[in-house]
């Protein structure tokens, strides 16, 4: 049986030939915090004794959830992050530098095939480009501090092929919105989801982003679409470099949906519930 885009990286860089369910340990190639989880996994870190951590140029940390400082506690603990960056020699863009995941993609961290841990749910946003990604706690943040490496469930791969011509009005984020009613906020829990399709090819690498940046809010681990030429242009690949990781074409889904978006209106979730959709 052939393997998902996941299962391929999960599979490369643990050094095991991994399917869905199976228990693996693999390195990580950048672990992102931010003011709202960074904190905590420092506090962590020194709890587990920590004096170094793996690889300090492997680590980014960005201020930009309480930014600027609204009290002089939360001044304090951005004060604690940025003296930690200091003291280990770790990258810390500051207040006003923008928000995490648009700095994680916009300053070349993100690459097809590699494994990404962020302690911030949105983390899968980086599906987008091709990467593994996804959100972790700040104890387990610490962990991967420490070690550079985390354990991880191979997850199942929901399989979604995005067809017809949407509407000239109608964005990724329409789109996704659409399909979290459908599925529902636990649609896809510990799931991966696989995006495809013609819509998916025309679709600019931002919108890419919104949909895989919101797959969390169906339970899901991950999103990830195949790299193809807008990637590599996004990501100034002009000599080919990147290794663009496919799926193979006998790879094993658990579900597999045509979603149809010719006649979608523009969507909305109305409060309080991400499913509820119209």
């Amino acid at each position: 049986m052939g393997k998902t885009i996941i299962e391929k990286i999960l599979s490369r860089l643990s050094g095991k030939d991994a399917s869905a369910g199976d228990l693996i340990v693999a390195p990580i190639d950048y672990a992102m915090a931010h003011d709202g989880t960074a904190p905590l996994a420092i506090k962590a870190f020194m709890e587990m004794s920590g004096e170094r951590v793996w690889d300090p140029s492997r680590i980014i940390f960005v201020i930009d959830h309480i930014s600027p400082s609204t009290s002089i506690e939360v001044s304090k603990l951005h004060k604690f992050m940025r003296d930690f960056a200091r003291k280990h020699g770790i990258k810390l863009y500051d207040v006003g530098s923008g928000i995490c995941h648009q700095i994680m993609v916009e300053n070349g961290y993100v690459k097809p095939g590699y494994i990404i841990l962020g302690a911030d749910s949105h983390t899968c946003t980086y599906g987008a480009l091709g990467a593994f990604s996804t959100g972790i706690g700040s104890t387990e943040m610490a962990s991967v501090f420490l070690s550079g490496k985390l354990w991880f469930k191979v997850p199942e791969t929901i399989k979604i092929a995005i067809v017809d011509e949407p509407p000239g009005w109608i964005m990724g984020k329409d789109i996704i919105l659409n399909i979290i009613g459908a599925l529902g906020s636990d649609g896809a829990t510990y799931k991966a989801i696989e995006f495809d399709g013609p819509v998916i090819k025309r679709l600019s690498i931002s919108d890419r982003l919104t949909i895989c940046n919101m797959v969390v809010e169906m339970g899901a681990k991950a999103g990830i679409i195949k790299p193809d030429e807008k990637t590599r242009s996004f990501l100034g690949d002009d000599l080919g470099r990147i290794d663009i990781v496919e799926p193979d074409k006998d790879a094993e889904y658990v579900d597999e949906y045509v979603v149809g978006v010719s006649g979608l209106e523009p969507q909305v979730a109305k409060p309080s519930k991400v499913d509820d959709v119209t």
